[in-house]
């Protein structure tokens, strides 16, 4: 399956330069972003689901007999396209769910659009279905881990709370929550002080993809959101957890595919690399620090050079100083 994989791997990394490895508070340090000339890009993946591409995080979207599921749903810029694209998917069927991996603005934006175009099921009847385009009186279901929920209320520091309509309306405070829809089992699965202490995993059982959010990404370093419960443990048990759902088709390749909170499509083998690469900086900065060496030292010390070329970046939102200053500052305090 790796050569399904290659096949995507060029238009993937193209879309991982719109996308970028960002990760901002929940009211959105970009928002007013100009998105005129970013285009969503479409990818089946397998069974019901896509994978979305455009500017934030990547949105996965489950298509079937019983309407559309999304995941994630980018900056609030990013709406509009982010919803034709979806009918581009899936004609009429309605978006019934909404499910948020964390509460980020660049995966949460679109909360109240994409939500008001769609309908949720009440009393066995689609209400508001006629009015998928412009929203009904009852829009899609927003789930999210209860963590998440918190995080929209009280995001923290100066941030303004989204708009209430983009609240999650639909959450759960334990280890996972599962439901039917669209002929299988969806699993979301915390992963507690991770990313930031309410990512989840939504895991679709029969297609055999995960949307793995912000927990797994590929095009960069890890954001560790110290400010809202991240760790770099976390992000390890994480993957852990991940490799646990994932199971490969045939040497090592395929099979379960990984839908990343930013980068290119993947597997197992490549969350492999990022959860081998993420516990060897993890132990090398707990010897440091057991060893009595401060940030300055360990910033000084060329400490992840062997991953600097696969993962570094010396700008942007996340550089590499960043996440080693959140990574040693989550094990020291």
């Amino acid at each position: 399956m790796r050569e399904g994989l290659n096949a995507t791997s060029g238009a993937m990394r193209r879309l991982t330069a719109l996308a970028g490895v960002v990760a901002v508070g929940v009211a959105g340090v970009f928002a007013q972003q100009n998105f005129d000339d970013i285009e969503v890009q479409a990818l089946h993946v397998q069974g019901n689901v896509h994978m979305l591409v455009g500017a934030g995080g990547n949105m996965s979207v489950s298509v079937g007999d019983a309407g559309v599921l999304v995941v994630d749903t980018q900056f609030a810029g990013m709406a509009e396209k982010n919803i034709a694209a979806i009918r581009e998917i899936a004609g009429p069927q309605p978006i019934r769910y909404i499910v948020n991996t964390h509460s980020h603005g660049d995966h949460i934006g679109g909360n109240a659009a994409i939500a008001a175009a769609g309908a949720q099921v009440v009393a066995g009847n689609f209400a508001g279905q006629i009015n998928f385009r412009t929203g009904g009186a009852n829009p899609a279901f927003i789930m999210a881990h209860e963590n998440t929920l918190n995080r929209f209320i009280s995001p923290g520091g100066d941030a303004e709370p989204p708009p209430f309509e983009a609240w999650p309306t639909d959450t759960f405070f334990t280890e996972s929550k599962d439901f039917f829809f669209n002929g299988e089992a969806i699993f979301l699965r915390h992963q507690p002080n991770a990313h930031t202490d309410g990512d989840i995993f939504v895991h679709f059982r029969e297609s055999d993809v995960v949307a793995a959010g912000d927990v797994y990404v590929n095009a960069g370093f890890p954001f560790i959101d110290i400010d809202n419960g991240g760790s770099i443990n976390g992000l390890v048990d994480a993957a852990n957890n991940l490799l646990d759902i994932t199971v490969p088709a045939d040497k090592q390749e395929g099979g379960t595919y990984v839908v990343p909170g930013h980068g290119r499509l993947a597997d197992e083998a490549d969350v492999v690399e990022y959860r081998d690469m993420l516990t060897i900086i993890r132990d090398r900065l707990v010897a440091m620090i057991d060893e009595g060496m401060t940030l300055e030292q360990v910033l000084a010390s060329n400490v992840v050079l062997d991953y600097e070329g696969r993962y570094g970046s010396e700008g942007g939102f996340n550089p590499t100083s960043r996440f080693l200053t959140n990574a040693y500052n989550s094990l020291v305090n």
